[in-house]
């Protein structure tokens, strides 16, 4: 992806390993740059790394643009078996140029350059209806919340209270930052009893909370579904 200068921004469960919440995972997933120049280096990566599309949608991107991932298989003898996934619209999140502006961007040790999408992003794109984002979401604010706690900037501690899916960390953050909590009231009710010291109250509106986003995203996927469904009557049809 490097190597053809492919404009993209890893996500999923490698940009959480690369935060300091490991996850194993075998997929390899990157929000992408639309554009036809871009989509076409995208291309000459995958003919390097002998991937295929496979299922539906094809690489198009008016797919991209409406939402869809479009997935890949690897069959380089380097990467055999992974899979590549990629997006270009997250569901209620800023477009490419928005999450490119906010990147993160490492060097490893070998000199590789990887850009992420920022701890933010990557924890409203982890807000799905499957279960184990959920935990790799909870994991990944706690890791970002004990690696910064020393250096409080007020955008990482909004970050937290906004963010935070652990009851006890609540309370903590709630008690040592009341006026940004107060602040973030309307935002995040659960911030109330978070200042009260309730913490039964807390878990109670987190599982309600976590319950209401599943919600959003499994409505915001279900004309996508349709959509996917169609084509791959058409395909079975041709």
């Amino acid at each position: 992806m490097a190597r053809q200068r492919v404009q993209a921004l890893l996500m999923g469960g490698q940009a959480c390993v690369l935060y300091g919440a490991a996850e194993f995972s075998r997929d390899v997933d990157f929000a992408i740059l639309p554009a036809p120049a871009n989509l076409e280096r995208f291309r000459s990566a995958m003919k390097e790394l002998s991937a295929h599309c496979i299922a539906v949608p094809p690489l198009e991107a008016d797919y991209l643009l409406r939402g869809h991932a479009v997935h890949f298989r690897c069959q380089h003898p380097d990467a055999k078996d992974i899979r590549v996934d990629i997006m270009a619209r997250l569901r209620a999140m800023d477009d490419f140029a928005g999450l490119w502006e906010r990147r993160t961007t490492l060097t490893s040790a070998d000199g590789t350059v990887y850009e992420l999408l920022s701890p933010d992003d990557l924890v409203q794109a982890k807000k799905t209806q499957r279960d184990k984002d959920w935990l790799m979401l909870r994991r990944l604010v706690e890791v970002y919340y004990f690696q910064n706690r020393g250096s409080e900037s007020p955008d990482k501690i909004r970050f937290w209270l906004k963010e935070l899916r652990t009851p006890e960390l609540l309370l903590e953050a709630a008690a040592s930052q009341p006026q940004f909590s107060q602040e973030l009231v309307n935002e995040r009710p659960l911030l109330s009893p978070a200042l009260a010291q309730d913490q039964g109250e807390v878990a109670r509106l987190l599982a309600q909370e976590e319950q209401a986003l599943r919600e959003k995203d499994r409505l915001y996927w279900l004309p996508l579904k349709a959509e996917l469904e169609a084509l791959r009557h058409q395909r079975l049809r041709q």
